[in-house]
């Protein structure tokens, strides 16, 4: 892990974020660019020149201040950090930026409701989710000395889902995490038996690992009436570090599984959660 890029919005959730990040860097010796997205009206961007150069220059000034208050803080002390501020408007600006930069995760904050004008909070971070190529790490309440050593990983076993599972598990052979990797049984057409399970599964591992089952992992087939409820208790259960699940990008982390779920995997889980895309 080299480079790790962190949203803010100079509020609490993003110090909590931060923070995870720097506690990353230290580990990895990684560098971390923190990016501030103003997001101007459109009305801003449709003035006059003198006025954009007026308005823009005290943005900037006012950003910078507000980048003094939130990096100055110490276990921020002795990591390498860049500052970035931008007038992004569409998310998957922030996707580009993170491809330019060779950033290899993403680490930002959610207090994981709607309805307020803030950036990166609520729905703005499945937007986020939703367009990064990169592995995006939500972070919802502070975690000091955080290190995932017991993760588990939601899988549906589908042969699209195996780069993303290749992905994670090339990330959490670094982090040395147990990993357990849940399916979620459903009482519906989606309903499968014992061996039904077992035959996808065993093809999934087969081709990824050619028939080598790796070390450190648990293989666990949970019953429930939604995915994001067997995943949540299942979690709760092992007091599981982190949760992980995939994405397909095109419709956000709403169908990550072949049925259409709710949000409430990155909006209302109060673990960590890192995502993947398909």
């Amino acid at each position: 892990m080299r480079k790790i890029l962190v949203p803010v919005d100079f509020s609490e959730y993003s110090d909590y974020a931060l923070e995870v990040a720097a506690q990353f860097a230290k580990t990895y010796k990684a560098d971390i660019l923190v990016l501030h997205m103003m997001g101007l009206s459109e009305a801003y961007l449709t003035k006059s020149p003198s006025e954009e150069a007026a308005e823009a220059h005290y943005y900037m000034k006012l950003a910078k201040q507000r980048f003094t208050k939130l990096l100055d803080k110490p276990y921020l002390q002795g990591i390498r950090f860049t500052e970035l501020v931008q007038n992004y408007k569409i998310f998957s600006e922030i996707n580009e930026l993170a491809k330019e930069e060779g950033v290899d995760l993403i680490v930002m904050g959610s207090h994981g409701k709607s309805g307020i004008g803030e950036f990166f909070v609520g729905s703005n971070t499945e937007k986020v989710v939703r367009t990064s190529e990169v592995p995006v790490l939500v972070i919802k309440k502070q975690r000091s000395a955080y290190h995932p050593s017991l993760i588990v990983f939601a899988c549906d076993f589908e042969l699209e889902s195996l780069k993303a599972y290749q992905n994670a598990m090339a990330l959490f052979k670094k982090w040395q995490a147990e990993v357990h990797l849940v399916y979620v049984n459903l009482p519906n057409d989606d309903f499968k038996s014992t061996e039904e399970i077992l035959e996808k599964r065993d093809l999934f591992l087969k081709v990824a690992y050619h028939n080598q089952h790796p070390s450190k992992q648990q293989l666990v087939t949970v019953s429930d009436y939604t995915i994001e409820g067997g995943v949540f208790s299942y979690a709760e259960q092992q007091n599981a570090d982190l949760i992980a699940i995939t994405t397909h990008g095109r419709n956000g982390i709403a169908h990550f599984f072949k049925g259409s779920i709710s949000e409430a995997m990155a909006n209302h889980a109060d673990r960590p959660i890192i995502t993947f895309r398909i």
